[in-house]
């Protein structure tokens, strides 16, 4: 059985596993412009491709899994999240991984 928050859910736990990472590194969250720079021609870039691929018929959600709220009638919000949550998850993951790097270097 399908839930229409499925989506949402995953998306959630993404996050969540990589919260930690915001100490491990530097800062991400508090870094919002540089954040925003990151992950907005990702998000425009993805968006752009898959209301074209919905529009043609290539690319689908499954209903069942996800809300029924559509951005521009066409994407679903969890897709556009999704767009946010997986490179915040991704730059945080790169921060965490840079930081203790350059302490292990420096330290080592």
């Amino acid at each position: 059985m399908r839930s229409q928050y499925e989506y949402l859910m995953v998306l959630g736990v993404c996050v969540l596993i990589t919260l930690p990472l915001e100490w491990m590194g530097r800062g991400v969250y508090r870094r919002g412009p540089d954040l925003a720079r990151a992950i907005a021609p990702v998000l425009l870039a993805l968006a752009v491709w898959d209301v074209v691929a919905i529009v043609r018929g290539h690319w689908s959600f499954h209903p069942e899994a996800t809300t029924g709220v559509l951005i521009g009638g066409v994407l679903p919000i969890e897709e556009v999240l999704f767009f946010v949550a997986i490179p915040l998850c991704a730059v945080l993951t790169y921060e965490a991984v840079r930081g203790h790097s350059e302490r292990w270097l420096r330290d080592g």
